[in-house]
């Protein structure tokens, strides 16, 4: 038995389902099904209750569950620590982060890391949020910074810190004199917006429906650097963290205005994997950005 089929069966178990089992691994149903039905044919037993809505395990079913979750998750330490063991002794620390935190907000820790590890190197990938949790729960990636981050019992999950959420338009806009303006103004100009598939947006659609306001953008983009550029050349305005506008601000390029109706913003934070060994140079990356948050 390979330990992939062994996680594929305890994922079905805990789904219950064939498509989003198969979903997660990146496989078809078939595939899974005869996964499943290798199993059963090398034990001679039947592990799975397809009579029943959704899918059931048998007792048979249930008792190779808790033996293959608890291979699994020894396999899981045993990979964990060889990875650290391979990350120390290459002096390596592996963060991800969302372009916006990566850009903005993670370069001065860097350097204060750096000022007490200097022999460690650093390495940063700018990825998805998505991308970040699945890299973090493989081991590949030692700490990830996202914003609004979901709680999730198979990760620690840190506050980083709350971004500020402004109005931004182009210098040219009429909004752009105002010192502050009303959120319900929103609803009555052009809006670009992050895609759907970005937590931010989730975060700043039930913001706005706290003032029942419903928008729909003009255009929607995966990442709040191709949101700036449009904003840029007076398409439409947005709502994005101040922090990440800071360059913009200061050559002219943007205009922010704050919010008169309360202090919106964005939570951020910093994911790793629960059960992840951490080297003594990681765990002190990670209290340098808990620090931020504490008001340090």
């Amino acid at each position: 038995m390979h330990i992939e089929t062994l996680k594929t069966f305890c994922d079905l178990a805990e789904l219950r389902s064939f498509s989003k089992t198969a979903e997660k691994h990146l496989l078809s149903q078939s595939a899974v099904s005869q996964q499943i039905a290798q199993l059963e044919l090398a034990h001679k037993c039947q592990f799975l209750d397809r009579k029943k809505r959704p899918l059931g395990l048998t007792h048979a079913g249930q008792l190779f569950y808790h033996a293959c979750k608890d291979i699994v998750d020894r396999y899981s330490e045993f990979t964990n620590s060889l990875n650290v063991l391979k990350s120390s002794s290459a002096g390596r620390i592996n963060i991800a982060a969302i372009f916006s935190i990566g850009m903005h907000s993670l370069p001065d820790y860097i350097k204060k890391f750096m000022v007490k590890f200097p022999d460690i190197n650093v390495h940063v990938e700018y990825l998805s949020a998505v991308k970040i949790y699945d890299l973090v729960l493989a081991g590949d990636i030692d700490v990830g910074l996202v914003a609004v981050p979901r709680r999730d019992k198979r990760f620690d999950v840190y506050n980083f810190t709350n971004e500020p959420l402004v109005l931004v338009c182009s210098p040219r806009h009429p909004l752009a004199g105002e010192e502050q303006v009303d959120v319900h103004r929103i609803q009555f100009e052009r809006f670009i917006g992050f895609s759907s598939e970005v937590t931010t947006r989730t975060w700043i659609d039930g913001t706005l429906e706290r003032y029942n306001i419903v928008i729909q953008p003009v255009m929607e983009f995966d990442n709040i650097e191709t949101i700036k550029r449009a904003v840029e050349i007076n398409s439409g305005v947005s709502i994005l963290p101040k922090t990440a506008i800071v360059q913009e601000l200061a050559e002219g390029t943007l205009k922010a205005v704050n919010f008169s109706n309360e202090n919106f913003v964005r939570p951020t934070g910093v994911i790793v994997r629960r059960d992840k060994i951490l080297s003594p140079a990681a765990r002190y990356f990670i209290d340098l950005l808990r620090k931020n948050s504490d008001g340090n």
